[in-house]
């Protein structure tokens, strides 16, 4: 078997609801999908999601990487083995191009899957699809009244678990967190994502200080990389620290001291695709650094599904996990199942009808693809 030819595709669909957070505003989806052709006739599918402010990518930029390295992939990789010697020994280039590679490497392993009739997991030598998975939800930074709305919601689906998007303004913040104050359940469990928005490491010790509740983490409270900036923040706030924007390959994992407050965000698109989230998930977890494993907004059910492999593989190190809103958030999904949870933010194993098929055990609608 070989794969014969990869082409490209987007599938821009329009959200429910904008999204918003401190470095970006989305309505609509993001990605690049790449099919895999055969010489069997079987053809895999991968998802990548570009996004500049995480690791300067652009969906027309991955395009160009696609097309640049296509004829090397098609003639070089026939198999799962040699599609990981391929990633490892093109590290640079993937670095500097993951959401990219990250479509083209599932897309091959969804392809490599169906033609030999396994799922992905068996391939990568990772468990298969188990139990239950759980998500927590991730409110945006959107108007009071929306957001009082969305928090409401959240409650009644159970949720409990909350990563909320903080905007700077003390008082905005600040009202954010006081909407949890008087639920009363003791499972109410908060963390923040400042998505890179201070450059004073006082000033955001101040504005975290001063906001309600008892909030465990943050999440990339300032520039992307300033891990002494990071130490001194989750010292002086008694948070944990999260980092995503600054972790973006599992060499960076060396930077980290093991007595820090360090938890890490490993999304599958971010990391370059399955190979490299789940040996940065494993790294992470040799050195005692707890994992959540989290989405690019607008993600459809070919990324929830990869990143189900990397919960499953990281179960006993997972601190949280986000992601799988399918048709929740988008007006569609590109699959025919729309991965998704439902209450308390669980999604069951055996509720994924192809979580044993072969491949990603998707089923494509092919007829809302647009050729890139």
């Amino acid at each position: 078997m070989r794969i014969q030819r990869l082409e490209v595709f987007t599938f821009p669909v329009p959200f429910r609801t904008v999204f918003r957070h401190a470095s970006a505003s989305r309505r609509r989806a993001e990605n690049l999908i790449v099919a895999a052709h055969s010489d069997t006739g079987h053809i895999g599918y991968g998802e990548g999601c570009p996004r500049d402010y995480v690791t300067g990518e652009t969906v027309d930029g991955g395009a160009a990487f696609i097309r640049r390295y296509a004829d090397a992939i098609t003639t070089e990789v026939s198999d799962e083995r040699e599609l990981s010697a391929w990633t490892d020994a093109h590290q640079e280039v993937i670095d500097r191009n993951p959401a990219a590679f990250c479509a083209v490497e599932l897309a091959a392993l969804d392809l490599f899957g169906k033609i030999r009739g396994v799922p992905v997991e068996d391939l990568l030598g990772a468990p298969r699809l188990d139990g239950v998975f759980s998500y927590s939800a991730v409110l945006g930074d959107a108007p009071q009244l929306v957001y009082r709305w969305q928090l409401r919601r959240y409650w009644r689906l159970g949720f409990r678990d909350f990563k909320v998007k903080v905007s700077g303004d003390r008082r905005r913040d600040g009202r954010k967190l006081e909407a949890f104050l008087d639920r009363g359940d003791p499972r109410l469990r908060l963390r923040l994502d400042a998505n890179n928005h201070w450059t004073s490491v006082d000033e955001c010790i101040r504005h975290i200080a001063d906001l309600p509740g008892n909030i465990f983490a943050v999440e990339e409270p300032l520039q992307a990389g300033d891990l002494d900036g990071f130490r001194q923040v989750g010292a002086a706030c008694g948070t944990d620290i999260i980092l995503d924007e600054s972790l973006t390959r599992r060499a960076q994992l060396d930077s980290l001291d093991a007595a820090g407050r360090w938890l890490v965000n490993v999304r599958v698109s971010k990391m370059g695709g399955l190979h490299r989230s789940l040996a940065l998930a494993a790294a992470a977890a040799a050195r005692g650094i707890g994992v959540i494993v989290g989405a690019q907004v607008g993600e459809t059910s070919i990324l929830t599904r990869a990143g189900l492999t990397v919960m499953n593989a990281a179960r006993s190190n997972l601190a949280a996990a986000e992601g799988a809103f399918g048709t929740r958030l988008l007006r569609q999904d590109l699959t025919s199942e729309s991965l998704m949870f439902g209450y308390n933010g669980a999604l069951p194993a055996a509720n994924i009808k192809g979580r044993a098929g072969p491949g990603l055990g998707l089923q494509i609608r092919e007829q809302s693809l647009q050729a890139y």
